[in-house]
């Protein structure tokens, strides 16, 4: 087992005045902490009433006792995800799952599976939630509350045999972690398993614990920690340290404080209540009543309701499972929630608390940072647990105050305190208590609830209700509830996982090609549809490689600019945060370039996926299915390399409206976003002229090395994605990535021109003429074909004649000069004439042989007789 220890984000981690907040504990009882320097910055201590352990170790990162910076507190959870995603590599990262532990480490979790990138997240619950099975559970020996549910929304998250994360934020004797490895391996086993905590605090004795049952399972256990060390107890430490407790116990209930206990701390003078003013700017929120509630009870003046506008089907938590599509949809969100946080606070707000709700870590952590990033607010952030911790106001003492209050989310294990830690006097102008709808209770708003409590200790409370997520049933009860995760490289093609995920399925070990008279004769004879099989993948000469790179040099900064001007009009018009649905294969690099120019250009870390869309079968629904079911429909772009005609442009808005009747699944736009349209077909397109895109001039050496896509019937069943292969053996001959980087690389010098050119397009008119199409219906009656399928317009279409089909000639436009030397190669090996043409609206045109029927398609992908 490896240990992996660094330090953290070099942020100032307390407010303390130079005093370590456990030296308290450490002067009464001996206790010591022994290891990394760092240890006692991460790392306080307290005392609690405990059968097991007196000792508390009270962490100033982790965002539960301690209101901490927000910034402070994700930031030591995110690089601890990077320094996992580093471990295991880009491709075992890619296949990881997360696990939390609730209730102190579910915050926690969500960081760490940001940091690792596209890892779903799941934490563990005390909280049974009615219609949802477990998938596992376990015990904690020693906390006060043991029991752990696993509640996936869908049980599939861990059955894969990726590596499996589990995080908590100390790791002192390991047994938590071999309780679940235990029940999980016995139910899922896998080969590799990460334990990620904040603090490594094992004795040497439970390390080797550890390593023993790695061994026993035969799996490979790795630990990261962002310190280690381990607590030196002397002789009868728990016999002293419940004799103290006891001892400043009855101390506080003397003195009556039952609320505050030890609340010494200057507290806050508290102004008038707010006068009822219109609403608007941050100051000038009315102090709105928070009911009416069941009980009757009445509302405290200080207290105001704030809406989120919180989306309805987006999780609140990891307690069903939490996808970086559910990430992707928060970071959209979240800048509007924070300002209206941001306006309902009162003027001069100089300091504030964001309190989270026991489970609920990670929403108000989001909130906290992105209130703390809009704002000059000094903002920190903890929770409230049910963890019963002694209060001790002296600064060498790590819970200086306590609220106590009654549980208001109805819990299992019934009615009992519950409890937030140096709340009281801590000098906060307003706290923003922030919990799910199943807490938001009349207990919550009753006389000595936690509103009331935090409205004694502070001027201005508000609250923000965040909906209680349970999984629903699927839509269409007969189709499977869960369809695969997407395929990612470098399991399924060369590109990085992060850069596309493939709504395929692989059949790289079905045998699917053929030459290509013998497959047309196959198609002729039967009437079968041309995505049932596969040509053979084209190999390009030496010369003919030569001119893709040349192509690519002279191209690449026309493509950039094209690349930039369609992303631009995207994020302008279609979506802040698209989602990104590229239609392989084409499509597939045009989807990674916009990508790669979101993050260039705005930072951002757009989703993108590539579906398959068959002429006359439509876009796969399936994959539909998985999209509406991980991402709003509203936000989905579709995206294409080039157009020709228009045929799937029409053909994709037919399958929409096909999927729209039979699932009832509103939202998709078949507007698709390309990067050339020459045929005028779209309103969304990066530049109408039609130049040479070098991804057209390859296959699958140039698309990640992933097959054109397949649909057949033995092999696509009713639930499945339709298919495609990768062909690993050609990646000697691959330049998929290298297409990338060299447009890519053009993005700096040709921003400012995109940018001014999408503004240009933004305010013209864009309406799409057809002119294409009905070029291709000139064309078609001049040359005798009466087939427009048959006709293949523009530079990529051709291009795809000449490498797929049995083509007849190619009309090339007059003067057309380095954007067809690849096209006039092929020609000449193939004996293809090319015939010049004054009047032509593409650089070129690809005509299939109209009297060679075995290389003809229709519209409805069957062979046509002549």
């Amino acid at each position: 087992m490896e240990k992996a220890v660094n330090e953290g984000p070099h942020d100032q981690v307390r407010d303390g005045d130079g005093v370590w907040s456990g030296s308290w504990v450490a002067e009464r009882l001996g206790v010591e902490l022994v290891g990394d320097d760092r240890l006692t910055d991460l790392l306080g201590l307290a005392l609690r009433r405990n059968p097991k352990r007196a000792h508390l170790l009270v962490s100033n990162v982790l965002g539960k006792h301690v209101p901490q910076s927000p910034s402070v507190v994700y930031g030591y959870g995110f690089e601890l995800g990077r320094r996992v995603r580093a471990l295991l590599g880009a491709e075992e990262a890619g296949r990881a799952v997360v696990l939390g532990y609730a209730e102190t480490a579910t915050g926690l979790g969500h960081c760490v599976a940001d940091g690792l990138g596209l890892a779903p997240y799941l934490h563990s619950t005390r909280r049974p939630v009615a219609g949802v099975d477990p998938a596992g559970g376990f015990e904690e020996s020693h906390s006060h509350a043991t029991s752990h549910l696993l509640l996936p929304k869908d049980p599939a998250l861990l059955t894969g045999d990726g590596p499996l994360v589990l995080v908590d934020d100390e790791f002192s004797t390991g047994n938590t972690v071999l309780n679940t490895v235990r029940d999980l391996h016995a139910r899922y086993p896998r080969r590799r398993y990460v334990v990620v905590a904040l603090v490594d605090m094992r004795s040497a004795a439970d390390a080797g614990r550890l390593e023993e049952f790695a061994r026993e399972i035969g799996a490979r256990v790795d630990l990261v920690a962002a310190a280690s060390g381990t607590v030196r107890l002397p002789e009868g430490v728990l016999e002293k340290g419940r004799e103290l407790v006891a001892r400043y116990e009855a101390e506080s209930a003397a003195r009556g404080d039952r609320s505050s206990a030890g609340a010494s701390w200057p507290v806050a003078q508290f102004p008038a209540p707010l006068e009822d003013v219109a609403p608007g700017a941050r100051g000038t929120a009315r102090s709105a009543p928070t009911g009416p509630h069941p009980d009757g009870n009445g509302t405290d003046p200080h207290v105001t309701r704030v809406d989120l506008h919180w989306p309805a089907d987006l999780p609140d938590g990891g307690r069903h499972g939490f996808t970086s599509a559910h990430r992707t949809r928060l970071e959209a969100v979240l800048p509007g929630m924070a300002a209206r946080l941001s306006e309902a606070l009162p003027r001069n707000t100089r300091r504030v608390l964001v309190l989270g709700f026991e489970e609920l870590m990670y929403a108000p952590l989001r909130l906290a940072r992105e209130l703390e990033r809009i704002t000059d607010i000094e903002v920190r952030y903890s929770t409230t647990t049910r963890s019963p911790v002694l209060a001790v106001d002296d600064p060498g003492y790590a819970i200086r105050t306590h609220l106590r209050f009654p549980a208001h989310d109805d819990p299992a294990d019934g009615p009992g305190e519950r409890y937030a830690y140096n709340v009281a006097g801590a000098g906060f102008d307003a706290v923003i208590a922030v919990v799910d709808s199943a807490a938001d209770t009349p207990p919550l708003h009753a006389p000595d609830g936690l509103l009331a409590q935090l409205a004694a200790h502070t001027p201005q409370v508000l609250l923000a209700v965040v909906p209680s997520y349970a999984p629903t049933a699927p839509h269409a009860p007969e189709r499977p509830s869960m369809l695969p995760e997407p395929l990612r490289g470098p399991a399924f093609s060369s590109y990085a996982p992060e850069e596309v995920g493939w709504l395929l399925q692989d059949l790289s070990d079905v045998t699917l090609e053929a030459p290509t008279e013998e497959r047309e004769e196959a198609i002729q004879s039967g009437g079968a549809h041309y995505a049932e099989s596969l040509p053979v993948e084209y190999q390009p000469s030496e010369e003919y490689q030569q001119l893709f790179h040349a192509a690519l040099e002279d191209s690449a900064a026309r493509i950039a600019q094209a690349v930039g001007v369609v992303t631009e009009t995207v994020l302008a018009e279609r979506s802040p945060r698209p989602v990104l649905v590229s239609l392989a294969r084409a499509g597939t690099p045009i989807g990674i370039l916009m990508r790669r120019w979101a993050q260039h250009r705005h930072g951002l870390d757009l989703p993108h996926y590539a579906v398959s869309i068959v002429r006359g079968r439509g876009i796969d629904a399936n994959a539909l299915r998985w999209l509406a079911r991980h991402h709003d429909p509203r936000d989905v772009v579709f995206v294409d390399g080039w157009t020709g005609k228009g045929a799937i442009t029409r053909e994709l808005a037919q399958a929409l409206e096909e999927f729209e009747q039979s699932d009832g699944v509103t939202g998709f736009s078949p507007e698709i976003a390309v990067l050339a349209d020459p045929g005028s077909c779209v309103g969304t397109y990066g530049t109408r002229e039609d130049f040479l895109i070098p991804s057209a001039c390859l296959n699958s050496t140039v698309s990640g090395l992933i097959s054109r896509t397949v649909l057949r019937a033995d092999l696509v069943g009713p639930h499945d994605f339709h298919g495609a292969k990768f062909y690993r053996e050609l990646a000697g001959n691959d330049v998929s990535v290298t297409f990338l980087d060299a447009v890519s690389a053009r993005f700096p010098e040709v921003t400012d021109a995109a940018c001014a050119q999408a503004k240009e397009l933004l305010a013209a008119d864009r309406s799409p003429t057809w002119e294409g199409w009905a070029a291709v219906e000139r064309i078609s009656e001049e040359y005798g074909i009466h087939d427009v399928n048959l006709v293949k317009p523009g530079v990529g279409e051709t291009t795809r004649v000449m490498l797929r089909r049995v083509p007849w000639k190619v009309l090339a436009r007059g003067g057309a000069g380095s954007d067809l030397d690849h096209v006039r190669l092929l020609a000449g090996q193939r004996g293809v004439p090319v015939e010049e043409v004054a009047e032509l609206p593409y650089t070129c045109v690809g005509l299939i042989h109209p009297r060679y029927t075995r290389g003809a398609t229709g519209a409805d992908g069957k062979a046509v007789t002549l």
